[in-house]
C-alpha cells in the first residue's frame, strides 16, 4: 500500500508540474459589436448580434445578401476611390458610441473580406485630424494596414507582409494594447510593432467601405471595392 501511495503521489506531482508549465490561455475580451452581415438582399439595416444594439445603416449602393464561396456578406460595387462627387450611398455607417472608441484600453478589430482591387479604406472611426484621434483599416496596393492614432498625436500602424487582394476570403485582426499593435492574418500572428498609440475617443460615426466625411476634392473618400463577411470589435 505504501508503494502504491508513493506512485500516486508522484503522478499528482507530475500532473501539477505539467499544469504549471502550460501557458495560461488569454481570457477573451468583451465583444463590443459583432456585425455578421448575413441579412437578406434588400436589407438596409446592419444588425449587431453582440447584444449592445450598435446597428448600422446600409447605403443604397451596398448589396446585402451577396453569397461568395459559401459566405454571405455585403458587396461594395466598383467605384473609383477618389473621383468626384462623394457618394455616401457606398457606405455602411454606425452612429458613434463609447464602445467603438478604444480610449486607453486593449482594443481588437477583426474583419473578413475579399477584393481584387488595390485601393480603399475598409473601415474606420474618425479620420486624420479628427479631435480625439482615430483608427482605420486600409489596403493601399493590396497591403492591409491598421492604424491607431491617439488624440495626443501618438500613433502606431502595422501592415501585412504580403498583398491580400487575391480574390480569396481573408480574416485580418488587429489588437492594440498599451505596449504595441499586433496583426493576425487568417488566424496566425503576422506582424507586430511595439509602442503606445495613445488614447482614442472621437464623436465620429464608424464607416465601412470608405470615409464618411469627405468631398473628393479637399478630402478623398478612399472607397473600398469588394465583399465583407463580418466585422467584430472587442474592448478589453
Amino acid at each position: 500500500m505504501r508503494g502504491r501511495a508513493r506512485r500516486i503521489g508522484l503522478i499528482l506531482i507530475a500532473a501539477a508540474a505539467l499544469v504549471l508549465s502550460t501557458p495560461a490561455m488569454a481570457s477573451a475580451a468583451p465583444v463590443s459589436a459583432l456585425w455578421d452581415m448575413n441579412e437578406p438582399a434588400g436589407s438596409r439595416v446592419m444588425l449587431d448580434s453582440s447584444g449592445n444594439g450598435l446597428h448600422g445603416t446600409l447605403g443604397a449602393d451596398v448589396r446585402a445578401g451577396t453569397v461568395v464561396a459559401g459566405a454571405t456578406g455585403y458587396r461594395f460595387p466598383y467605384i473609383l476611390p477618389n473621383k468626384p462627387p462623394a457618394r455616401p450611398a457606398h457606405l455602411v455607417q454606425v452612429p458613434s458610441h463609447p464602445l467603438l472608441n478604444p480610449e486607453s484600453r486593449t482594443y481588437a478589430v477583426e474583419v473578413r473580406y475579399r477584393t481584387t482591387q488595390n485601393f480603399g479604406n475598409i473601415l474606420q472611426k474618425g479620420q486624420n485630424g479628427t479631435p480625439g484621434g482615430y483608427w482605420k483599416f486600409e489596403q493601399p496596393n493590396g497591403i492591409v494596414a491598421c492604424l491607431f492614432k491617439g488624440g495626443n498625436g501618438q500613433q502606431r500602424a502595422v501592415r501585412s507582409k504580403v498583398a491580400l487582394n487575391d480574390g480569396a476570403w481573408h480574416t485580418v485582426k488587429c489588437e492594440r494594447t498599451a505596449t504595441g499593435l499586433t496583426m493576425y492574418v487568417d488566424g496566425a500572428r503576422h506582424n507586430y510593432i511595439a509602442g503606445s498609440s495613445g488614447p482614442i475617443a472621437n464623436g465620429n460615426e464608424l464607416s465601412i467601405g470608405g470615409k464618411s466625411r469627405c468631398d473628393q476634392y479637399r478630402t478623398t473618400c478612399d472607397y473600398f471595392v469588394g465583399d465583407i463577411d463580418h466585422v467584430r470589435i472587442e474592448k478589453g
